[in-house]
């Protein structure tokens, strides 16, 4: 499988980078980069510097300040990676639809080739205030499903995608990822560093790393995104033709039980752990009030991030691991269309655990 074909098929490419710093989004800038590209990485505030990477800042809710930012720069590709989470859906809607029409907007006239767009399994499962509730898709969920009939700022994105391709004349490829794990701080949903901080606590204070999830996510079958694979997947997608007008599922290729998963998460932490609780305790309940026992941690260890609110998401997490339906997604399409991308997930989890480690977010 190649993603860009190499330094070659990246020499002279442009990429724009939508939410620089986030997990996917600072996946995405490594692997082009990696690959030969020159980036243009927009984020509300920079990243690290590094060769090849050119950082933009801006407000992506402001259309005039995307206007300015864009102005002087010429992108082939876009990668938009970037949402902001609301209180209601309709506000969803309306600020990241919102985000993705006035960023399309501010290149208009330029020599923009392909825009690849993340989103996610809220696809089929509903927005948040519909999440998992109503008639759904079976799962493995397929691309080919109809939208749900509800709203979603999912459909509001692809819609603005849709006609900004067609009347600007790019290519497009919508990339549906599940429960996405990487390297970001600050990050609103980042289950792979929320579960370290936990183990991180647990060990701190002697105690058992506890399944905090449903007896459905600790018994069924379920996926994840790494998010390394879904930057190549993105990569592969803007610059293959025969992917090009096509919305995708990517997952790491594999399917797991947590009650398989939990216990070598454990290990790797030194940890005893106990698996689903009849009474579930979430991670915002047994994880609240620890601020102060995390800043002292990070003061002991010398941690980059004494900000607890920084490293964890918990109702993320809580979320993610309190769903009462399995969920598995079906890669099909992409492995028909020539992606051959796979990542094992418990290899995700524990290399990234090592990064952390290396970087120092956790001791």
């Amino acid at each position: 499988m190649t993603i860009g074909a190499g330094t070659a098929a990246g020499s002279g490419r442009t990429a724009l980078v939508v939410g620089a710093t986030g997990i996917s989004g600072s996946a995405l800038v490594d692997t082009l980069v990696d690959d030969g590209w020159s980036v243009l990485a927009l984020s509300r505030r920079p990243g690290p510097q590094r060769a090849g990477v050119t950082w933009l800042s801006a407000d992506l809710t402001s259309a005039s300040a995307l206007a300015a930012v864009l102005a002087p720069e010429n992108p082939s590709h876009v990668f938009f990676t970037a949402w902001s989470r609301q209180a209601t859906e309709e506000e969803n809607i309306a600020v990241n639809a919102g985000m993705v029409r006035d960023l399309l907007a501010a290149l208009r006239g330029k020599d923009v080739s392909h825009v690849a767009l993340m989103t996610g399994l809220k696809h089929y499962l509903g927005p948040f205030e519909a999440y998992a509730a109503g008639e759904m898709p079976d799962t493995p969920f397929h691309e080919e499903e109809p939208r749900l009939p509800v709203n979603n700022f999912y459909y509001a994105q692809e819609d603005q995608l849709w006609a900004a391709a067609e009347e600007q004349g790019f290519t497009w490829s919508v990339h549906r990822a599940h429960t996405v794990i990487g390297h970001a701080v600050g990050n609103a949903m980042n289950m792979g560093l929320t579960l370290a901080a936990q183990a991180t606590l647990c060990r701190d204070s002697g105690q058992p790393f506890v399944f905090p999830g449903s007896e459905t996510q600790w018994n069924g079958l379920t996926d994840m995104t790494d998010a390394g694979l879904l930057a190549e997947h993105m990569l592969w997608a803007s610059t293959t033709p025969e992917a090009a007008n096509e919305a995708f599922n990517i997952v790491n290729g594999d399917v797991f039980r947590w009650r398989w998963m939990w216990p070598k998460l454990a290990a790797y932490f030194g940890l005893e752990w106990e698996g689903y609780q009849a009474e579930p305790r979430t991670l915002e309940q047994s994880m609240a009030g620890r601020e102060d026992q995390w800043r002292e941690l990070a003061e002991r260890h010398n941690l980059t991030e004494p900000d607890l609110d920084r490293v964890a998401s918990w109702w993320h997490t809580d979320g993610a691991l309190g769903r009462n339906i399995e969920v598995v997604t079906d890669m099909g399409k992409s492995r028909d269309a020539g992606f051959t991308g796979y990542r094992r997930t418990l290899d995700a989890f524990t290399a990234l655990f090592d990064r952390y480690r290396a970087d120092r977010l956790i001791p």
